[in-house]
């Protein structure tokens, strides 16, 4: 696939077939999100590979109780119906999901997200679909989530995102006129 075509193409997956993730695409997967510039060339970065079903299902129960918790007490939004609904599975049923963290430091969040991206884009190319589930990474934080997916001391979750093969084709998001401002002259070649 080309680039641009990787670029404007890959949408936030959130209906996904049961079929499994082979074990060589996920390291492809992370092959191409280790090529992400890191600040200092730390490459600080660590990956949870979740297939287990009922580890899976743990975990978005877990983190949609937490979340849950939190919503009654924030303002309204969209999501907030939705972990109402029983059914509602915050990882969509997904068949792996990869999470993404990095040894905690002054970058770290900046380190893990750009590797993030390059996974994402990458799952794209490959015909999967992906997408970060901010909803679980507050339970990833907690001990119990630490202690689930094994992250290592001295690191800090970043970057949960959902992958398998998408049921159906994600629609378009429409992207509003990016905000822009010329300081000095524009160069017009």
């Amino acid at each position: 696939m080309e680039f641009f075509e990787a670029l404007y193409g890959r949408r936030a997956t959130r209906a996904f077939s049961p079929q499994p993730v082979s074990g060589p695409v996920i390291e492809r997967l992370i092959d191409a999100a280790i090529q992400a510039p890191s600040a200092i060339n730390e490459q600080p970065w660590d990956f949870a590979i979740i297939q287990e079903s009922d580890l899976l299902d743990r975990i978005a129960g877990a983190a949609k109780e937490l979340v849950s918790n939190i919503a009654e007490h924030a303002p309204p939004r969209p999501i907030h119906a939705n972990l109402q609904d029983p059914n509602f599975n915050i990882l969509y049923h997904a068949p792996a999901l990869i999470v993404i963290s990095a040894r905690t430091g002054e970058w770290a969040v900046e380190d893990g997200t750009l590797a993030a991206e390059n996974l994402m884009l990458a799952a794209h190319a490959l015909g999967l679909g992906s997408c970060w589930i901010g909803l679980a990474q507050r339970w990833l934080e907690t001990e119990d989530g630490r202690r689930a997916i094994e992250i290592p001391a001295g690191f800090m979750p970043i970057a949960p995102i959902i992958i398998g093969y998408p049921s159906e084709k994600a629609a378009p998001v429409p992207r509003t006129p990016a905000r822009t401002r010329w300081i000095g002259n524009k160069i017009e070649l």
